[in-house]
């Protein structure tokens, strides 16, 4: 039954950039400090496109205060985060620093010293995160936009851009490794195909079900649900090899009806208008679910209305990590609007059955 999983959602386990965020997590807190001389100690790069800056190291070493432990890699004894304070040690004449060792390989030495310089510490500059990205993409092709986006602090558009614009197309890997560790290919044709399957065999199973069976996000099964509702091929047009015309469907006992033209709001303005008729209605205002949908849409029209104001007021080492989540709350909000737009299609159908 899981035999596609070789090809449409592998579990490679370590090596995804989920577990190297929990190993940044793991070598700040949990890795044990040794003391180690500074001699033994090298820099061969960092993820600061400028160096180092030596002026903030005069000032840690002038501060008094008590150096937190340097992040190492044992093997090559490159030191992976803490270049300022091993420079501030050598200013204090320093002969031995404390050390958390890095025992992992060193293709991952790189995106934990990003990972970790944009937790904690001096923010990484805009372009010194773009330059991020492109060496990891180099050394890690098959890591996705989302999981390098969690790395390096960026948003996935952005770092989806940086791959189109640098990356040689021979280097691109046929799958991409989420941040779950499952890698899912880039033309998931078999993956949709299974997962049309598995809707006819249980309309009734959630998109994340299917999701998990066919290894596609909940949002793109929600659009094989929904081709599938339309008489459409699964497979958009694109990952068939065709050119992108729009598909004829097929002969349906009773035929859907005509998306009007504002069917869709096609500005914040009409979004707003259709969210100010919503809750103005009795059906909504008087029950506990419909006062709770409420309350829910009131928060989109808030960031509807304040979407600006609200992404220059988020701390930039926060950025990533909330442009992730609401990535991922988008995915279920799309998933219930296919899931509500085929209830109501279905109901439709039955009506003119009757």
């Amino acid at each position: 039954m899981r035999n596609h999983q070789q090809d449409e959602g592998t579990d490679t386990g370590t090596g995804n950039p989920d577990h190297l965020i929990a190993l940044r997590d793991k070598a700040l807190r949990e890795f044990p400090v040794e003391w180690v001389p500074i001699e033994t100690l090298t820099v061969s790069s960092t993820p600061r496109v400028d160096g180092e800056d030596l002026a903030y190291a005069r000032a840690l070493a002038e501060s008094g205060a008590a150096l937190p432990p340097i992040l190492v890699h044992r093997a090559t004894m490159q030191v992976v985060d803490g270049v300022h304070r091993l420079r501030a040690a050598r200013i204090r004449g320093a002969d031995c620093v404390e050390v958390r060792f890095f025992d992992g390989t060193e293709a991952e030495s790189f995106p934990l010293s990003v990972a970790i310089n944009v937790a904690q510490g001096r923010p990484l500059s805009s372009t010194d995160r773009t330059v991020a990205v492109t060496r990891i993409l180099a050394s890690h092709p098959h890591w996705s936009d989302r999981g390098v986006a969690a790395i390096v602090g960026l948003s996935p558009q952005k770092v989806g851009h940086i791959r189109r614009r640098t990356l040689d197309p021979a280097r691109q890997a046929p799958s991409r490794l989420g941040r779950d560790g499952r890698a899912r290919p880039l033309n998931s044709a078999r993956a949709r195909t299974l997962a049309g399957e598995l809707i006819r065999a249980n309309p009734e199973a959630s998109l994340r079900q299917i999701g998990q069976q066919a290894g596609l996000s909940p949002a793109t099964v929600a659009d094989v649900r929904a081709r599938l509702q339309r008489g459409e091929d699964v497979v958009p047009p694109q990952q068939r090899g065709l050119a992108a015309v729009p598909s004829v469907p097929h002969k349906k006992t009773a035929e859907a009806p005509p998306r009007g033209a504002d069917a869709v709001p096609k500005s914040v303005t009409q979004l707003l208008a259709l969210y100010d008729t919503l809750r103005r209605d009795p059906s909504l205002r008087f029950n506990d679910s419909g006062r709770a949908l409420l309350r829910m849409l009131e928060v989109c029209a808030l960031v509807a209305r304040d979407r600006q104001r609200i992404a220059s007021t988020v701390p930039h080492h926060c950025k990533g990590p909330v442009s992730e989540l609401v990535h991922g709350f988008a995915d279920v909000w799309a998933g219930l609007a296919e899931q509500l737009k085929g209830t109501e299609l279905t109901e439709l159908l039955d009506t003119r059955s009757v």
